[in-house]
């Protein structure tokens, strides 16, 4: 008779605080196929999905091989009287340059050539990195900060609503490197997918699990460890500073969201496009461009326009004044609701970029001097001002302001009241 076979102890849960309502949660072992949420907030807090390093390291290469011809080789080729003109993505921010508002084209240069440059040369970093052993928390930071910030997909959207107000004046063909381009940012939308930043923190740097009593564990912001800070006040992990809350998030987000909305006043009044037909000066403000869309019977990319350009950006503003409102006076009705609507406005916001997009390329494409040009006006730059002060806005408001209200008086106070 063959003896019987102990089982097997059951797995440890793991301790970890949510990032998002800094509640306790206890995580049992996560299959591949399973992901983990915060019963109080529904937020994410684990995905057993995961790419390895190595084959993210082949998805950036080969990113890297196909990113050059779709940054800097032409995307698109149109007949303007008779004439044959090619524009690429980089010729759209040259073009801005010389106009001489380099600020703008520094916005669009950011979130369409560096930051997709910059994700695959991170992960290869990181890949040869680990292998020689070096210190890769600088560029496991790194990816943490840039990959919200890559917009070429809405650049792509940008790309068909140029092509649409374009194909009144001229012929228009898809460029050599269109495909590329497709093709890098279906990549780099499939990379930001597997990249679980969480899996490749504790891939490069595992930790033990924590025995410290539950009031003694403090989450860290930027690689999610939940554990006591070292003897420097650190996280034990990333080495990063830790903090019962984000320094003066508060502040940040309110000084943010103040100057976006003061930035929405001349975005939305000033011309943001100027047209010269024949010697003749024709200015659009956002809302002047929209109709004229929608008067050529392009309802459908009116609409786009009309969302991006005017909808996201009010909502974004009335959202974050109803959030921090919220925070500054205490509330504590419907905050399950509050993080829902602050995951929306952190989803969304990136989308007003929209614009900014579509003149880049139409500066490139129609350049005949007096018979046909078309130039940035005054309301570019502050539009995009205002996007990227309402991203800032969002990014520096820590969520968990909003549960403090559950809190005892003490500010560090980790029982909530439920």
């Amino acid at each position: 008779m063959s003896a019987l076979k102990p089982r097997p102890a059951p797995a440890t849960p793991r301790r970890l605080r949510c990032p998002q309502c800094d509640a306790l949660c206890h995580l049992p072992p996560i299959a591949a196929d399973q992901t983990a949420y915060c019963p109080r907030c529904q937020a994410r807090l684990y995905e057993g999905r995961d790419w390895s390093l190595i084959r993210l390291s082949v998805l950036a290469l080969t990113l890297l091989l196909l990113l050059p011809l779709a940054l800097f080789e032409p995307l698109l080729q149109i007949r303007l009287f008779g004439v044959s003109i090619s524009t690429s993505l980089w010729q759209g921010i040259v073009q801005m340059v010389r106009q001489g508002d380099w600020l703008t084209a520094a916005m669009v240069a950011w979130c369409v050539v560096v930051t997709p440059l910059l994700l695959p040369v991170t992960v290869l970093a990181l890949y040869l990195g680990q292998r020689w052993r070096c210190n890769l928390r600088p560029l496991l930071r790194m990816l943490s900060r840039v990959r919200a910030w890559i917009m070429l997909d809405i650049y792509l959207v940008g790309l068909a609503v140029a092509c649409i107000k374009v194909r009144e004046y001229a012929t228009i063909d898809a460029g050599p490197a269109l495909l590329a381009y497709i093709a890098a940012t279906l990549l780099l939308l499939l990379m930001l997918i597997h990249l679980n930043m969480e899996q490749l923190w504790r891939r490069c740097y595992p930790q033990p699990l924590s025995h410290a009593p539950d009031e003694a564990l403090q989450l860290c912001e930027i690689c999610l460890h939940s554990a006591p800070p070292d003897a420097q006040g650190r996280c034990q992990r990333c080495r990063h500073p830790l903090h019962a809350r984000q320094p003066h998030s508060l502040q940040k987000s309110w000084a943010a969201l103040l100057a976006a909305m003061v930035m929405l006043l001349p975005a939305n009044l000033l011309p943001i496009s100027i047209l010269y037909v024949n010697g003749t000066r024709i200015e659009d403000t956002i809302l002047s461009g929209i109709a004229s869309l929608a008067q050529g019977g392009n309802l459908p990319i009116a609409a786009i326009v009309f969302i991006a350009s005017i909808v996201v950006p009010l909502v974004k503003v009335a959202v974050l004044l109803f959030l921090l409102l919220g925070i500054q006076f205490r509330q504590v009705h419907n905050l399950v609701v509050r993080m829902r609507l602050l995951r929306l406005v952190t989803w969304i916001g990136r989308w007003s970029m929209l614009d900014l997009f579509v003149i880049a390329l139409m500066m490139s494409l129609i350049d005949r001097d007096q018979l046909l040009s078309f130039t940035m006006g005054p309301a570019a730059l502050y539009f995009g001002a205002a996007v990227l002060l309402t991203i800032l806005a969002v990014e520096w408001l820590d969520s968990r302001l909003i549960w403090d209200t559950y809190a005892t008086n003490d500010a560090n106070a980790r029982e909530y009241a439920e």
